[in-house]
C-alpha cells in the first residue's frame, strides 16, 4: 500500500508500457510534447469530459470521476464510468486512434477498474476501450492476468520514478508516432551513423540512407 503522498499519475501506467524513456521524459524531466496524435487525442478528450452525468432506462454514466488506489499508488481520472442496474460497473477510456499491438491502453483501463474496486468496495469484471477511428468499441476482460502485468507495472513505475534516471533510448517503429521522436533521437541509439544523418532523414531529403539503417 502507498501512502496518498506517494501517489503517481495513472495515465503513467500507459506511458510506461508504451516506452519506459516516453515515460522518464513526462514524470520524471517533466517534459511534454504535442504532435497531431495527441493534439487530436486531447481534443476528443475534451469532448468527452466536456459532458454531463446522464441517466437511461437501465445505466447511469457519470464522466470526470477522480480515482486513486492505495495498491497500485497511483491517481487519475475516468472519461465515463457505466452504473448498470443489475450492479455493474464499467469504465469506458477514450482513445484517438486504433487499437495498440501492446497492452498500453489495456493496463491503464485496468487500473481505472481497481481504483473503482478500491474506492466503491465493488467488482469490476471488465471495462471498454472506444476507438474513434475506427469507431468501435472493444470490451476488454479484467483478467487475473491483466491485473498481474498492471500490478507489476505500477510497482515499476515507482521504481523508475524513485530512481530518477532516464532510460536510454531504443529505436522502436512504434517511435514514429511519439511526440518526443525529435528530442529523443531514437534512430540514432547504439548506431554509427551520425546525427546530421538522422535530422537531414527527419526533414524528408532525397537522399538514400538505408545503409545507414
Amino acid at each position: 500500500m502507498y501512502p496518498e503522498s506517494d501517489y503517481l499519475l495513472l495515465s503513467g501506467l500507459q506511458h510506461l508500457r508504451f516506452c519506459p524513456r516516453q515515460c522518464a521524459l513526462i514524470h520524471i524531466e517533466q517534459l511534454w510534447k504535442e504532435n497531431f496524435f495527441t493534439a487530436s487525442g486531447r481534443v476528443l478528450h475534451e469532448k468527452v469530459h466536456g459532458g454531463i452525468g446522464e441517466s437511461r432506462k437501465i445505466i447511469r454514466i457519470e464522466r470526470d470521476l477522480k480515482i486513486s488506489s492505495q495498491k497500485l499508488g497511483v491517481a487519475g481520472q475516468t472519461d465515463v464510468v457505466e452504473f448498470y442496474s443489475d450492479g455493474r460497473i464499467i469504465p469506458v477510456e477514450y482513445k484517438h486512434g486504433q487499437p495498440k499491438p501492446d497492452t498500453s491502453d489495456e493496463v491503464q483501463l485496468c487500473a481505472q477498474a481497481i481504483c473503482l474496486e478500491e474506492m466503491l468496495g465493488c467488482s469490476v469484471s471488465e471495462g471498454a476501450l472506444f476507438y474513434f477511428k475506427i469507431r468501435r468499441r472493444i470490451t476488454v476482460p479484467i483478467t487475473a492476468e491483466l491485473r498481474k502485468e498492471t500490478e507489476e507495472l505500477a510497482f515499476k513505475f515507482h521504481d523508475l520514478v524513485e530512481e530518477g534516471l532516464t532510460p536510454k533510448a531504443e529505436y522502436k517503429k512504434k517511435c514514429e508516432s511519439c511526440s518526443f521522436i525529435d528530442e529523443c533521437f531514437p534512430e540514432s541509439a547504439g548506431r554509427s551513423k551520425s546525427v546530421d544523418i538522422y535530422v537531414k532523414r527527419r526533414l524528408n531529403t532525397n537522399e538514400d540512407f538505408s545503409s545507414d539503417l
